[in-house]
């Protein structure tokens, strides 16, 4: 079991990089909603998808450069399509909490609107820890520790295998 000196050690380290991600997450998530308002006249879809594509964009650039400025940087498709991704597991999440309330126990948006919003405010809350586990994990790499890594992280995970099969071309090793 770690000591409380190692967790603590451990905890400083990474509450920079939990503070930089909740303001970066609260500000997009008021972006979010200025967007979805404007945009409403054209479709509430419509207004979620713009809304989306525009803070998960800057959400991307923003994580990128300011909570996880000190990871290892790898190709741009690779970081932003995962990143991508994960937003929108995350949002299967947060809809799914809401659905599970709504569909599963019955909640309605008329009768029983302080429990809904406790089960949106569930679903936030377990998207956006997943969220942070994924980016860490897999978007935003670690800096390497022996070399090695950065080599790996160089892939992009869309185009790796054509990337690979380029550097093998026989005019390239001829020259």
């Amino acid at each position: 079991m770690p000591s409380a000196r190692a967790l603590t050690e451990h905890v400083r380290r990474l509450a920079p990089e939990v503070l930089a991600f909740g303001v970066i997450g609260a500000g997009n998530t008021l972006l979010y909603l200025v967007i979805t308002w404007v945009a409403l006249p054209i479709g509430a879809v419509k207004a979620s998808v713009i809304a989306t594509v525009v803070t998960t964009t800057l959400a991307y650039i923003a994580n990128r450069y300011w909570t996880y400025r000190n990871h290892s940087r790898t190709a741009l498709r690779r970081e932003y399509t995962l990143f991508f991704g994960f937003n929108l597991i995350g949002m299967v999440i947060q809809s799914g909490a809401i659905a599970i309330g709504k569909y599963g126990f019955g909640l309605t948006e008329a009768n029983d609107a302080h429990a809904f919003m406790a089960v949106t405010a569930a679903g936030i809350v377990f998207a956006t820890v997943f969220r942070f586990w994924a980016y860490r994990t897999f978007v935003f790499l670690k800096p390497p520790v022996d070399g090695h890594e950065g080599d790996l992280a160089e892939l992009d995970a869309v185009a790796g295998l054509a990337e690979l099969s380029t550097e093998d071309e026989p005019s390239r090793a001829a020259s």
